[in-house]
């Protein structure tokens, strides 16, 4: 038997953020069938949180006959003392109506203590809550440390 390689395309997120870029709705309507058609097995496709170009595209790409790829949409874990049902970013990821979601979080302590302001034990229940939350609510769930 075989293994199964699977591609993970972040063209239309990270990718977005380079200088001079800014794709619009069509260009990443029309970059996602492209990626489709060359059997790229994920797109993650920007996040929803972030801004109306995104909610439009995650709109718009539900109507999209994929074949071969899956959209993720990417956000952050909820953030600290909100519960994650009432976090606007883990809303706004689920909202947008995509099987699967890309979560990052932070893994270095550094990161946790000094950007989130936040005890490691808390980072673990923010991360550990929103997973939970996805899985729930019936999505696959890719974490990004």
């Amino acid at each position: 038997m075989g293994k199964e390689i699977v591609i993970f395309d972040s063209t239309l997120r990270d990718g977005a953020q380079g200088e001079g870029i800014s794709f619009s709705v069509e260009d990443k309507l029309n970059i996602t069938v492209a990626l489709d058609k060359l059997g790229i097995s994920y797109i993650e496709a920007g996040n929803p949180a972030s801004n109306p170009k995104d909610i439009e595209f995650f709109e718009r790409a539900q109507l999209l006959p994929l074949r071969n790829s899956r959209i993720a949409a990417f956000g952050s874990t909820r953030r600290k003392n909100i519960p994650v049902e009432q976090d606007e970013g883990c809303l706004a990821l689920l909202s947008a109506g995509t099987d699967t979601v890309t979560i990052f979080g932070k893994s270095w302590d550094m990161h946790v203590t000094e950007i989130l302001h936040t005890t490691l034990e808390e980072n673990l229940r923010m991360i550990e809550d929103t997973v939970r939350f996805f899985i729930q609510a019936g999505r696959e769930v890719i974490f990004d440390a």
